[in-house]
């Protein structure tokens, strides 16, 4: 992945310092962009930014605040390099949420290292899901491979709700974002008491947990009592005594809806049970498949051995 850093200054003096620091390293390319121009630039969500004060004819501390509130770049990492160090102004700029003040002369090392463990950071924190905190798919793999050549028994825990479709249509997206919170957090709350484990955020309202123990019973039985205990407090007072919502299908007619529920499938992984994540995978859709047909919170257990 290439990585565009914006070096933001008027005279385009900065461009061949970071130019010379960084030949060695393809993956990055740096554009010059003067002040003027910040507004088109910004469209195109740099991975980082770099600003130097001394080089621009804007106020430095106007200039961070359009970019933080530009919608686009709210995560962009930034850095401001000045000559100007007193605490005061360093301080204003930091208030800023900016991530970097450094003041000249400029160590070329320092500044290679922070531009290097930024992108890092940022790369990271890019594979989590914004909207719970939880890691994605890329660290989900990673975890599972992980279990697999440690060629030891664990446990893969699935979750997924019910009639959230359903919900969305009727309270909208913003309160199905609630739901997903809060069933994240049930998730991980339970798992930590068990003696923890991983928690992943598939996507949507689609979770996975992978512990390292086999015996998962109770704690399934727990994560639904606690969602359904709680999960009609995101329901109107009249949905949640009927216990189902009502939506017009395509033809106008009125179909109903059971409240949203959770289903729990489980794929236990004896030792040398699964010899890559492919055959988990296909043994998961199964156990989806299954827990699905019941209606309401369930669980189901694949127990089976290797063949």
């Amino acid at each position: 992945m290439l990585n565009e850093v914006y070096i933001i200054d008027d005279d385009e003096s900065s461009i061949v310092i970071f130019k010379e620091l960084f030949k060695n390293d393809l993956d990055y390319k740096f554009i010059s962009v003067k002040t003027e121009q910040i507004d088109i630039a910004l469209k195109n969500i740099p991975s980082l930014i770099v600003i130097n004060e001394d080089a621009i004819d804007r106020d430095v501390i106007e200039l961070c605040r359009k970019i933080r509130k530009d919608e686009d770049n709210t995560i962009t990492p930034v850095i401001v390099v000045s000559s100007n160090g007193s605490r005061e102004h360093r301080m204003k700029i930091l208030s800023e949420s900016v991530e970097y003040f450094i003041r000249k002369p400029v160590d070329e090392g320092y500044l290679y290292y922070t531009v290097k463990n930024l992108n890092r950071l940022l790369t990271t924190n890019r594979r989590v899901s914004p909207l719970t905190g939880l890691p994605g798919n890329v660290q989900i793999h990673s975890e599972l491979k992980k279990r697999l050549s440690n060629e030891e028994a664990f446990s893969v825990i699935y979750f997924d709700l019910d009639n959230f479709k359903s919900y969305n249509d009727v309270y909208g997206f913003l309160k199905g974002d609630k739901i997903i919170q809060y069933t994240a957090n049930i998730i991980q709350d339970e798992i930590h008491t068990e003696g923890g484990g991983f928690v992943g955020h598939v996507g949507g309202d689609d979770f996975i947990a992978i512990v390292s123990y086999t015996e998962v019973e109770n704690l399934c039985q727990r994560i639904i009592a606690r969602f359904d205990n709680q999960i009609k407090d995101f329901f109107t007072e009249e949905d949640a005594e009927k216990g189902y919502i009502e939506i017009a299908n395509r033809r106008g007619i009125i179909e109903k809806f059971p409240l949203t529920s959770i289903s729990i499938a489980v794929v236990v992984a004896d030792k040398n049970r699964f010899s890559n994540i492919l055959e988990i995978g296909e043994v998961a859709a199964q156990v989806k498949h299954a827990v699905k047909t019941v209606m309401g919170s369930s669980y189901t257990i694949d127990r089976r051995k290797s063949s």
